[in-house]
């Protein structure tokens, strides 16, 4: 490596606007605040919500979803009642 062309890492601590703060290394010399972390993210938290723009999620689940299975009847088919 050569000696000089790196910048300096600085430990600094990181705000978040939800109350969350942790240290990481920087080049900026000063704290940093920042308005959304991984403990208030929808993706991270598991609270994200679909964005369903013109029934487009609606309709992808209606053509390619899991189908929902029939409910059974009490009757037996013909054919299983033939075999025994």
């Amino acid at each position: 490596m050569k000696e000089g062309i790196h910048p300096e890492y600085h430990e600094i601590k990181v705000q978040c606007a939800c109350g969350e703060s942790f240290t990481t290394r920087s080049t900026r010399k000063e704290e940093l605040h920042v308005e959304i972390c991984s403990a208030c993210h929808p993706f991270f938290t598991g609270k994200q919500k679909l964005v369903d723009t013109a029934g487009r999620v609606d309709r992808f689940n209606k053509r390619y979803g899991r189908k929902q299975p029939e409910p059974q009847t009490e009757e037996q088919p013909a054919e299983t009642a033939a075999v025994q």
